[in-house]
């Protein structure tokens, strides 16, 4: 993996400039927040997740023969989504490889976009596309530039952030938004956040190294994996506070919150930023919370409006 840096995510910015959003930070409607909570809304992306700005930096920085010949990830939904639709876009061909537990409401806008999907169980293996260009969903300096404008954008909005929660997955968010904040403001706490179903960064914290987790699937799919990768554990290590792991309960009730606070939708790794600074655990000050994803099945949905947990 090569070097991440400010110069590297303020290159990004260029390129995808008038590509993607700009998206708004808003103050979370919520008078008895335990602090001033604002919320970085990337569900507003033409995706509904916060990748269309990582994918759309790789994209960029593809030679015309890879082009031609196509792109392919390894995506639960939202990479698949982010680099269906920038292929989509520039007429690239794009096939995205996922779990057969992949939401039907991403299946449908991977295949929206145009792309070819093929699903696999977690125990099977697959080929790499001969000739095809792989685009890696978290794992890649593009993709981690590209996410890095929101940290930009985040300190342009708010320059006395305190403190910012970022929805931990594979790290290339966290990645990206902490170097571009570490930056310029190095003062400002940065904490990942994870679900209590699958909190691999928390557990590697507590050993300090790279860890495994029993992975429980739950309705906050976006985040949440049963392991750290050792190249990504040593590039966030350094930058970030620690991770903040949510339960479901709190997760849904953050979700819920948000619409009817606020009229913002949020997928459950989305709501679990705003869950964790809601339950008081990212402290006090100006908090943002990033709301990576608005991507939720409305079955899912509806029952976290109805009060339950999915």
């Amino acid at each position: 993996m090569t070097r991440l840096d400010l110069a590297a995510i303020e290159s990004a910015r260029k390129r995808i400039e008038g590509l993607v959003v700009r998206t708004p930070l808003v103050r979370l409607n919520a008078e008895d927040a335990p602090a001033e909570i604002f919320l970085k809304l990337e569900n507003l992306q033409p995706t509904g997740s916060f990748k269309v700005r990582g994918a759309g930096n790789a994209v960029a920085l593809l030679s015309p023969a890879e082009r031609t010949r196509g792109v392919f990830t390894c995506s639960a939904g939202n990479m698949a989504q982010a680099l269906a639709w920038h292929a989509k876009r520039l007429g690239i061909p794009c096939t995205a490889i996922v779990p057969d537990t992949a939401p039907a409401t991403k299946l449908a806008a991977i295949r929206r976009f145009g792309a070819t999907i093929v699903q696999l169980s977690c125990d099977e293996g697959y080929a790499p596309l001969k000739g095809w260009t792989f685009v890696h969903p978290f794992a890649d300096p593009a993709m981690m530039a590209g996410n890095g404008t929101i940290g930009l954008e985040i300190l342009e909005d708010l320059p006395n952030v305190d403190t910012v929660v970022i929805p931990f997955g594979g790290g290339g968010l966290s990645a990206g938004i902490a170097t571009a904040i570490k930056a310029k403001r190095p003062g400002t706490r940065i904490y990942a956040c994870e679900p209590e179903t699958a909190a691999p960064l928390a557990a590697s914290f507590a050993k300090a190294a790279p860890s495994e987790v029993h992975r429980i699937p739950s309705f906050v799919d976006g985040i949440g994996a049963s392991s750290v990768l050792p190249e990504m554990w040593n590039l966030v290590r350094p930058m970030l506070e620690g991770s903040l792991v949510v339960s479901l309960k709190e997760t849904a009730s953050a979700i819920r919150l948000l619409v009817e606070r606020n009229r913002v939708v949020a997928e459950g790794a989305g709501g679990s930023s705003v869950a964790a600074a809601l339950a008081g655990k990212a402290g006090k000050g100006h908090i943002v919370c990033v709301v990576s994803g608005g991507n939720v099945d409305t079955e899912v949905l509806g029952k976290i409006l109805r009060g339950e947990v999915p």
